[in-house]
This record gives C-alpha cells, sequence and structure tokens, in this order.
C-alpha cells in the first residue's frame, strides 16, 4: 500500500487539540515546548486551556495547528512509523503545507513556528478588517465558480482560493464583491453559498502585501530537500528541492490552494492511502468526495496511534 501523509489547514482548530498526545508521548510534549520557546510565548497554553477566540485568530491558529500535527508526527514516529520510510509525499492545506515540510525535514520545527506567525501577522494586516470576505460555494465545481467570481468581480478582486472537491469551492476577494457572487452562485446551479468566519480573504491578490513579507522572511530560514516529495498547494504537482518550495510558499499567499488536484496528482503517482495528521477530519471528508478509492486515517489521538501503528 502507497501512503501520503496529510496535514490540515486553518478552521481545524479547537481547545485541547494535541493534549492527549502530549500526556501519552514525550516527544509529542517537546513539540509544544519547541513552539513555545521559539515564539517566546505559552501558546501551548492557549491551545490546551484557552479560550477559542484568541485560538482563532490567524496569528494563533498558524503555528498551532502546525504544533498539532507535528506533535501527532512525532507521537507516530516514536512508534517505529517514519515519513521516509512510511510516506511517499506529503501535503498540507494552506498553512497546513508549513507542516507538510516539517514533517519531511524541509524545515526546522522553531523556524515554521516563526514563519507562520510572521504570516499570520501579515496575512491579516494585508487588508483592513472588514474590506475583505470569503466564502464557500457548495455543489459548483471550479470552472463555475470561476465564472462565477469573474461576474461578480465588476472591477473588485473575487477569484477562487480553494479548489477543496468536486462540490466546495471557496472564493476570496474584497467583500462587496464576494457578497454579489453569494447571488449569482444560486443562479449558477449552487445549492449553498455562505460567507466563512474569517478574519481576511485569504489565498488571493488581496494578499500581495503579505506575500512580499514571506518572501523577506523566508529569505532568513534554511529549507533543505524534503526526504518525499511534496504536493504544492500552488501547482498541485510533487517537488523536490528546497529552493523550489521557498519560491512556492511565497506564491502560496496570494495563489489557490489546489488541493482536489494535489489528491487527484497523488492517486494517479499511485498513492491509495491517506493519513490525516492533526486535528480534525476536515480533509479526509474532502479526499473521500474526490476519490472513493482512496482510504483515509486520521491521526490526532494517542488510540490513532496506536491503531495507525498495528495496521502497518
Amino acid at each position: 500500500m502507497t501512503r501520503a501523509f496529510v496535514f490540515p489547514g486553518q478552521g481545524a482548530q479547537t481547545i485541547g487539540m494535541g493534549a492527549e498526545l502530549a500526556e501519552a508521548y514525550p516527544a509529542a510534549r517537546a513539540v509544544f515546548d519547541t513552539v513555545d520557546t521559539a515564539l517566546g510565548e505559552d501558546l501551548s497554553g492557549l491551545i490546551r486551556s484557552g479560550d477559542i477566540e484568541t485560538l482563532t485568530l490567524t496569528r494563533n491558529a498558524q503555528p498551532a495547528l502546525m504544533a498539532t500535527s507535528i506533535a501527532a508526527l512525532r507521537a507516530l514516529e516514536s512508534e517505529g512509523v517514519s515519513v521516509a520510510e512510511h510516506a511517499a509525499f506529503v501535503a498540507g492545506h494552506s498553512l497546513g503545507e508549513y507542516s507538510a515540510l516539517v514533517a519531511a525535514g524541509a524545515l526546522d520545527l522553531g523556524d515554521a513556528a516563526r514563519l507562520l506567525r510572521v504570516r499570520g501577522d501579515a496575512m491579516q494586516s494585508a487588508v483592513p478588517v472588514g474590506e475583505g470576505a470569503m466564502a464557500a460555494l457548495l455543489g459548483l465545481g471550479l470552472d463555475e465558480a470561476r465564472a462565477v467570481a469573474r461576474e461578480a468581480a465588476q472591477g473588485r478582486v473575487c477569484e477562487a482560493a480553494n479548489d477543496n472537491d468536486p462540490s466546495q469551492v471557496v472564493i476570496s476577494g474584497h467583500r462587496d464583491a464576494v457578497e454579489r457572487a453569494l447571488d449569482l452562485a444560486k443562479s449558477h446551479g449552487a445549492k449553498r453559498a455562505l460567507l466563512l468566519p474569517v478574519s481576511a480573504p485569504f489565498h488571493c491578490a488581496l494578499m500581495g502585501p503579505a506575500a512580499s513579507a514571506m518572501a523577506e522572511a523566508l529569505d532568513d530560514v534554511e529549507i533543505a530537500d524534503p526526504v518525499v516529495p511534496l504536493v504544492a498547494n500552488v501547482t498541485a504537482a510533487p517537488v523536490r528541492t528546497g529552493t523550489h518550495i521557498r519560491a512556492l510558499l511565497v506564491d502560496q499567499v496570494t495563489g489557490a490552494v489546489r488541493w482536489r488536484e494535489s489528491v487527484m496528482r497523488m492517486a494517479q503517482e499511485g498513492v491509495t492511502e491517506i493519513w490525516e495528521i492533526g486535528a480534525g477530519k476536515a480533509l479526509s471528508g474532502m479526499i473521500r468526495r474526490i476519490d472513493k478509492s482512496l482510504a483515509t486515517r486520521n491521526i490526532g489521538l494517542p488510540a490513532d496511534v496506536a491503531d495507525a501503528t498495528q495496521s502497518l
């Protein structure tokens, strides 16, 4: 069985995520300690017992979700499961790409935490609060969603931001344009169209200032070649060198997350099972809607680690 490890993005955060892993596995606990040190604050305390509104702030959610994913991976590694031996590819949804790069040895854990703090702050400050929005169009494919976005734009920014699965595309841009798209989507056959509770319009041209900030931050960080290829968000293709990854991480800030195509590419490359490592199960649901033949497994609790280890 050929396997890929994938890592979730923003929206999967919950208070207490990773706590049981940290209690059961010293290697998982060490991840949270390292991230706290890298950021110079008690992020793990917020994750463990803070309030969800503060955790959901982009600047907190991004490093917190990465830490939880890597804690789950370190728990797996302590039971003899490794990326190099047990995965053919890694991939992550938006910020999850940073988790994937840590998992594949391309990024240092502390560097990833600091980069995600910069990324979260830059994405939040790129557009004044209230001026941008994102919306999920359910029941439309990518071509239809793009047509809706073009029609709604009227000189403003409105773009397909996340191609999640065959029936779910997220659009992003100026609030007025995104709100126009909600009404247009129904006439194009959408089953539902709803604004998302996000604080900024991610993965669209309005994130240009954030892309510049990330380019500057990434210049100071070493990115090694991953031990297995990363299937990148913006190309939906395997990437094998740190130099290429560095450029794509900048492009990713304004570029669409091509998740549907990424999963399809992994399947074409022979992947038959995908493990979602970290908080939540959102990616597994998308994967099943993309290709029902792909087996999925979630790794977020000590019992999941035990079950996954026994399955090998």
